[in-house]
């Protein structure tokens, strides 16, 4: 007995490195291809179509000419402050709109706010595809065709998860908290952000890097809701390096790719580890 113990010990102990080694295979093939960008955005274009996968030398190595070409071709300074301008007020928005439907739909808990929950969950399920055709036209008949008009967009399509991960937060807030403030005196607001929102930090922090990483790399819901003439984000501008019968100038999409997601990257890796303690806080409480 005591030797089988012992073999299973042994095998607890070496088990978590073969899962380890795993996931680090794994991703670094996650990664090679955000590398394979990296490296490419400083090499000549004729020489990133001969040899994709080739380091730049002597010969190749374009420097930071990629970089200045894309920017002046793209406008990609002015695509970069509309991104910013749409992914803050979007999020901001989800945030704010989100959190206090999930704490009115637990503390109401009657049939509208349980359907009301339901078509929450409904929309976590509904491909984009099916409507993205109807909201093309909607949004130019609404005038959403705006960077303001696309916060609502947005709202739209992430207030499923937001609300879906606030609701099991809320569940977990006792309700004493709150009626015990109302007793002293205080109003609505008041109780939801004073109280609420303070507990509610860790998930609203997860939910902010969950929405914001989503809405800095989409793509189809500009393109299908803005008014290009005006309005380009960076997923957009990027296009628009495509010449004459579909040739690309792929040195200076890899300097624009590169720009792109490098704010993103050092976005998450700041905030990473907030997302798993809110996503964990909003399973454990529902």
């Amino acid at each position: 007995m005591n030797d089988e113990k012992e073999i299973d010990a042994s095998e607890r102990v070496h088990h978590p490195w073969a899962w380890t080694i795993f996931f680090t295979i794994l991703s670094l093939v996650w990664i090679y291809p955000i590398v394979l960008v990296f490296i490419n955005s400083f090499k000549k274009k004729v020489y990133i179509s001969k040899n994709a996968f080739s380091l730049p030398n002597k010969e190749s190595f374009a420097g930071w000419e990629n970089y200045t070409t894309g920017i002046e071709r793209t406008n990609l300074i002015g695509s970069f402050g509309w991104t910013v301008f749409i992914t803050v007020g979007a999020v901001a928005l989800i945030l704010l709109c989100c959190s206090m439907c999930a704490w009115w739909i637990v503390r109401v808990d009657n049939w509208a706010a349980r359907l009301l929950y339901t078509l929450f969950l409904f929309n976590m399920i509904v491909p984009f595809q099916m409507v993205m055709f109807t909201l093309s036209k909607l949004a130019d008949m609404l005038s959403l065709n705006t960077p303001w008009g696309l916060w609502i967009v947005y709202l739209g399509f992430g207030a499923g998860l937001a609300v879906f991960i606030f609701t099991g937060v809320v569940k977990g807030i006792p309700q004493e908290l709150e009626e015990s403030a109302m007793l002293d005196g205080a109003s609505v607001p008041r109780i939801f952000f004073n109280i609420v929102v303070p507990i509610m930090r860790p998930s609203i922090i997860s939910v902010a890097i969950l929405e914001t990483m989503w809405i800095w790399n989409d793509y189809l819901l500009p393109y299908l809701t803005l008014d290009l003439n005006k309005y380009k984000t960076m997923s957009i501008a990027v296009q628009y390096l495509k010449g004459g019968y579909g040739s690309v100038d792929m040195g200076a999409m890899m300097g624009c790719l590169v720009l792109a997601i490098l704010p993103i990257i050092i976005f998450y890796l700041i905030c990473q580890k907030y997302i798993v303690k809110g996503v964990i806080a909003g399973a454990v409480k529902g």
